[in-house]
């Protein structure tokens, strides 16, 4: 039997349709099945990635639930999560300059929260004042340069897709995020409180990121 599980996520009216959503298969390390679903359903083979047992889809779905079923069946016994609206999004247009790249390259990382339902709470409020209260953190991504960040939550799960100028590093960009901006070190050595690493990651690792298969 495939446990579907889906996010619980700000409640939103109308919610973007230009935002993507992520999918996600926990329990198999073969990715073949979900290229050829993908394939079909017009998703670039670029919008898959995997860390261990992970694979995930990460793009614009108008009907994701329509290939929650498709991948159930050719993934039994495996968990599916959907992640559907984030509740943390940070675009260009809060930048002075507001300039988007043509193309984007999407690193995607997971992390959980900790079992802790009040300091789950607690993390989510952090970031729904983030950019009233902490508007260095969002100034330090215009300073990266990155051109979006999302975040999303499935129960205790986090996925965190940050889009950078295609053909750029995130290790060249990262640094810049707190370069003469120490309100991010804090802000980050506050989060680090909220998070841990997801099963099958190392003593002390938290935030891992998922490759392009």
């Amino acid at each position: 039997m495939v446990a579907l599980l889906y996010g619980s996520y700000k409640c939103m009216a109308n919610p973007p349709s230009d935002k993507p959503v992520v999918i996600e298969i926990v329990g198999s390390t073969t990715s073949v099945a979900l290229q050829q679903i993908c394939k079909q359903n017009g998703i670039p083979a670029t919008s898959i990635y995997q860390w261990n047992n992970h694979l995930v889809v990460y793009d614009k779905l108008d009907q994701p639930e329509r290939l929650l079923g498709q991948i159930a069946i050719k993934y039994p016994g495996c968990k599916l999560k959907l992640y559907k609206a984030p509740f943390y999004d940070f675009e260009r247009s809060r930048c002075n300059n507001k300039t988007v790249a043509k193309q984007w390259d999407n690193i995607i990382l997971t992390a959980n929260l900790v079992a802790n339902p009040k300091m789950q709470q607690e993390y989510l409020n952090y970031h729904a004042m983030q950019f009233e209260k902490w508007p260095e953190v969002s100034q330090g991504f215009c300073n990266a340069r990155f051109q979006q960040l999302l975040v999303f939550k499935n129960g205790r799960q986090l996925m965190l897709i940050i889009s950078i100028p295609k053909g750029e590093s995130l290790n060249k960009l990262n640094p810049l995020t707190s370069k003469n901006n120490p309100r991010v070190d804090e802000w980050n050595k506050i989060m680090a409180k909220y998070q841990e690493g997801i099963a099958g990651t190392k003593k002390g690792e938290t935030w891992v990121f998922l490759k392009h298969i």
